[in-house]
């Protein structure tokens, strides 16, 4: 079986995880009904197949259920084809099924014939937007459970302070995992680190501590 991922569907959405993944080195197999979809994936992934994924023989056939995640990202024009996929790969014993949902009820439904995680790209992005309206300081951020991962830029005033002088955990209770210095990343830096205007600085802690400190900026 030629690939860790499933991609089932090559739609925008399918098509952005597909190579999202294969960029990080992952191995993906992208698969759609349609063979013009698939066009300009073939260089970019590790398999390109043109089948029909309601079609429980063919799935067995390219041993779909040996691969590690499927990713149905079926669109909006055939709510059946991506219920009745998301049954059969829980059938067939895939080991996690994410699926994308485009409302409440047929993410529902797709929970109940089997998805173990279902995501609806639309509502999150709608959400993103509204928290990059209300708070440009926060540039990306990703919700981990009760805490929170998030891009924030470096206040104006903490710039030519070191993180010991700022001691954010104790006084925010965030910890500063990554300063983004233009092109320089410093991954887990060292309380001695200066920060400079301009820095990003990629903090985990609650989202009340994250927004807390963005409101600084």
């Amino acid at each position: 079986m030629p690939g860790e991922y499933a991609v089932i569907g090559a739609g925008q959405f399918g098509r952005a995880v597909a190579l999202s993944l294969a960029a990080k080195g992952q191995s993906v197999m992208v698969l759609d009904r349609r063979a013009d979809i698939l066009g300009g994936l073939q260089d970019e992934v590790d398999a390109v197949l043109v089948l029909d994924s309601t079609d429980e023989k063919a799935l067995v056939e390219i041993g779909v259920q040996r691969v590690s995640t499927a990713i149905v990202a079926i669109g909006t024009d055939s709510l059946e084809a991506s219920i009745m996929t998301t049954a059969l790969l829980r059938q067939l014993g895939v080991p996690r099924i994410v699926a994308r949902a485009i409302n409440n009820l047929h993410a529902r439904v797709l929970r109940s014939v089997g998805a173990h995680e279902v995501v609806d790209p639309e509502e999150e992005m709608g959400r993103r937007l509204a928290q990059r309206l209300m708070q440009p300081s926060i540039r990306e951020q990703l919700e981990l459970g009760n805490a929170t991962l998030a891009e924030v830029q470096l206040p104006a005033q903490f710039a030519g302070k070191s993180l010991k002088d700022l001691d954010m955990r104790n006084k925010f209770g965030l910890s500063v995992v990554v300063v983004k210095r233009g092109d320089q990343v410093v991954a887990n830096p060292a309380a001695s680190e200066l920060l400079k205007i301009g820095d990003i600085l990629v903090l985990f802690g609650t989202h009340e501590s994250i927004e807390k400190l963005a409101r600084l900026v």
